[in-house]
């Protein structure tokens, strides 16, 4: 029996609200550092200040994963020959989004992206906006056309959450089933 092949993901914070979903997202996925080899994160300024207008705290820099600059094109996953199986970009801002669609490489997270698109990886836009504009689903239409998953931010109930972190959890659940990692979550008609 082979074992498991470990994830190399990279998670993207932008400026987007919904700041619980990426701190729910790290969190999660440091209690599955089993399967995954790396965790690397680029994280906006505008993330930055809409995590402490959300979380009242400055903990985006606290967690035990590698941190790079969005404007560090020397990050490994600027490149195919990186071997990042897995981008998360969460809190995905329509901006963001738009300048992934449109082939603009302007800054670290579009760079990576691009190139998650292009080596045929798996990139994953939690995007959180509503309503939607006609621009913004064409976007959509382009990145799921291109090889992107489109998963929206929107939570789910049938599992009954209580708080709105369960409710916040029910996304982040999703984007690591999307991901393909294996973890302990409510199934429809298991639990």
């Amino acid at each position: 029996m082979s074992e498991k092949v470990q994830k190399k993901i990279v998670v993207a914070i932008t400026g987007a609200s919904g700041s619980i979903y990426a701190k729910l997202l790290l969190t999660k996925l440091l209690h599955l550092q089993s399967q995954i080899e790396e965790i690397s994160v680029v994280i906006t300024d505008n993330a930055k200040q809409v995590w402490k207008t959300e979380l009242d705290d400055n903990n985006y820099n606290n967690f035990a994963v590698k941190y790079f600059d969005k404007q560090n094109f020397l990050a490994p996953f600027a490149s195919g020959s990186g071997k990042y199986d897995t981008m998360i970009i969460v809190p995905c801002s329509m901006g963001t989004l738009g300048r992934i669609a449109s082939g603009i490489s302007n800054d670290l997270i579009t760079r990576a992206a691009d190139v998650i698109l292009k080596e045929k990886r798996k990139l994953i836009c939690v995007v959180r906006e509503t309503p939607y504009n006609l621009i913004h689903i064409k976007n959509m239409e382009t990145i799921t056309l291109a090889g992107g998953i489109i998963c929206p931010a929107t939570p789910s109930f049938y599992s009954k959450p209580k708080t709105i972190e369960d409710m916040a959890n029910t996304v982040v659940d999703r984007v690591i089933d999307l991901a393909g990692l294996e973890q302990e979550s409510f199934r429809w008609g298991k639990n």
